[in-house]
């Protein structure tokens, strides 16, 4: 396969089909510490990827991600734990799963923007490895709310709904952050996010569509129907985005650009956005 092949859009149907599976791979692996093994038709598991185009399997790996969690919260609900124990365990074996690598981009954020200063002062907390108060309150209230959220699903519409939000807006949430990658440049010269610089539309569209499909997927069979799936993805990224666009808003005018941080602190805070609109259609 040719890099011509790619960009023209005339490349053969298996070898598409290889290339998302190449790229689905490459996401776990940087997104998550799951065993993702080195594929045969894979020429070396430790390249640097098409960061852009890697991108359009980021929902399908977020997912994946967020799936052990949700089996162990059926498997805790189906056992007798109450909501709030059950979504605890959900929520902690998701973090394990992804190595927390957007928990701690969310601690850092917090701690960056809560400090005095300027932008260099801002960036060079944000690098510190070392978490401060504003880190540990944000990191403390955000998980609060996801296990709140996951567990209040689960009481109100049952554990397949709990289970089915828990995965859906994973992989939504993740494709929503990179909505900073696609809008504002790396705010620093160098460290990941320069490298994998700004993504490219036409990827981003891809992988919007695949995070809205999963989440009808998912939603319809959790307790949803056609209808009421579809309204409750539009309140879900209605206040998901919302939340984007804030951030954005921030870190253009606190940081001049995006890290892989502020990226992360956003797929967080949209998760949560998108977890209180479809707890909200819930009736009581």
């Amino acid at each position: 396969m040719h890099q011509g092949d790619h960009e023209s859009g005339f490349m053969p149907r298996k070898s598409r089909l290889r290339v998302a599976i190449l790229d689905l791979a490459r996401a776990l692996r940087f997104f998550s510490r799951l065993p993702v093994p080195a594929l045969p038709f894979e020429r070396d598991p430790h390249d640097m990827p098409d960061f852009s185009r890697m991108t359009r399997m980021l929902p399908l790996a977020g997912a994946l991600i967020a799936l052990p969690g949700a089996l162990v919260l059926l498997i805790a609900l189906a056992l007798g734990l109450p909501p709030l124990p059950a979504a605890t365990l959900a929520v902690a074996v998701t973090l394990i799963v992804s190595g927390g690598l957007h928990e701690d981009g969310l601690a850092d954020c917090c701690d960056a923007l809560g400090a005095r200063g300027d932008r260099e002062r801002r960036l060079a907390i944000m690098k510190d490895p070392s978490i401060g108060s504003f880190g540990a309150a944000g990191l403390v209230l955000t998980l609060i709310m996801r296990v709140g959220l996951v567990a209040g699903i689960a009481e109100l519409a049952g554990a397949g709904a709990g289970a089915g939000a828990l995965i859906a807006m994973a992989g939504i949430s993740r494709w929503m952050a990179l909505w900073l990658m696609l809008r504002l440049p790396p705010a620093r010269t160098s460290g990941a996010s320069a490298s994998a610089g700004r993504i490219r539309p036409r990827d981003y569209g891809v992988a919007g569509v695949i995070a809205l499909i999963l989440g009808l997927v998912t939603l319809i069979p959790t307790g949803h129907g056609l209808f009421a799936a579809l309204f409750a993805l539009a309140l879900a990224l209605i206040l998901a985005g919302a939340t984007v666009l804030f951030c954005e808003s921030l870190a253009r005018r606190l940081l001049g650009g995006q890290t892989g941080d502020v990226i992360g602190a956003t797929q967080q805070l949209s998760e949560i956005a998108a977890l209180t609109a479809l707890l909200i259609l819930i009736p009581a």
